[in-house]
């Protein structure tokens, strides 16, 4: 026991030489000064998890100051989960002061999604404007209109985490506006009053499930575009005109066509003619060759009556 007592005296004195180096001091005293709820054991734990202490408890200490209840562990998860503390910490504050209702764990959620949660709170509380693109649309008669317009949104903090961005209310408004342009009768319609492209666009609430919310669609430039419905009208022409032409093309060859069959048909007639006018001189060699055509002789007059039997070939002999 003698040697024991010593040993374990030894003991006890290099672990609490151990804590007491772990043990943060001043920072210690600054919570018991800033009279913000804080045990040595918390801290010496956080010392042992090898994480920021003096940072944590730098916003610690001022998160409590602006009177959030935030608990130290809950800041602790968020620096080990790589959340920006300051942001959220400077986030809380500046929607407590605003009257915004956020708390820790949606401005925790918020930052670890990947957005600047102070960036949302401000925009929740001074709306940002975004200018869009030259939008390019049609109206009914034809004509095209190129529109720019101003978009006022502001963050929703409800919807920040897992909402479209920017990009996406953007192309949803492009969208908006195009239909708008291609349902009126006119492009004078939408000349004198462009409110009806803001009313369209404000009524098909295009911000559903994105992080924003629109305020408000200012119209700021309207510009009379190409005649859309001529060009169609010139290629519809140039399309009809080359149908046309093609039609012709085949009807003039079917007539000439129609034209070498009569030829051949033609030649075969005469070559048919020139056949059966062969074939007289034949027919009339046969004739007189059977004798079924009667011809005067020389010094010989045909018989007015057949010869009798026997009495000769038909011919008298008038030479004396």
């Amino acid at each position: 026991m003698q040697i024991l007592i010593p040993i374990i005296g030894v003991f006890v004195l290099v672990i609490m030489a151990y804590l007491v180096r772990l043990f943060p001091f001043m920072t210690y005293i600054n919570c018991v000064f800033a009279r913000v709820p804080c045990t040595p054991m918390q801290l010496v734990a956080m010392q042992l998890r090898n994480v920021p202490t003096d940072f944590i408890i730098e916003y610690y200490v001022k998160v409590r100051k602006a009177g959030i209840p935030v608990g130290l562990d809950r800041l602790e998860v968020h620096v080990l989960s790589g959340g920006n503390l300051a942001n959220v910490i400077d986030a809380l504050i500046s929607a407590s002061r605003s009257n915004i209702n956020l708390d820790f764990e949606k401005a925790a959620a918020i930052d670890l999604a990947g957005r600047d949660v102070s960036d949302a709170v401000r925009m929740s509380v001074q709306p940002r404007v975004i200018k869009t693109a030259d939008i390019q649309g049609v109206a009914k008669d034809g004509i095209e209109l190129i529109v720019r317009a101003n978009i006022t949104v502001r963050a929703n903090l409800d919807t920040m985490v897992g909402g479209a961005g920017e990009e996406t209310v953007l192309a949803r408004v492009s969208e908006g506006i195009v239909s708008a342009i291609g349902s009126a009768d006119t492009h004078l319609v939408v000349l004198n009053k462009p409110e009806i492209l803001a009313k369209k666009v404000i009524a098909a609430g295009l911000d559903v499930g994105t992080a924003y919310e629109i305020v408000s669609l200012d119209i700021s430039d309207i510009d009379v575009g190409r005649n859309i419905g001529a060009h169609l009208k010139n290629y519809q022409a140039v399309a009809d005109k080359k149908v046309a032409e093609a039609r012709a093309e085949g009807r003039r060859a079917l007539a000439m066509a129609k034209t070498q069959e009569n030829k051949a048909a033609e030649q075969e007639a005469k070559a048919m003619l020139v056949q059966a006018e062969m074939k007289v001189p034949q027919a009339l060699a046969e004739s007189f060759r059977k004798g079924k055509i009667l011809g005067k002789r020389k010094g010989r007059t045909p018989q007015t009556q057949p010869p009798a039997p026997g009495k000769g070939t038909g011919f008298v002999d008038d030479s004396d």
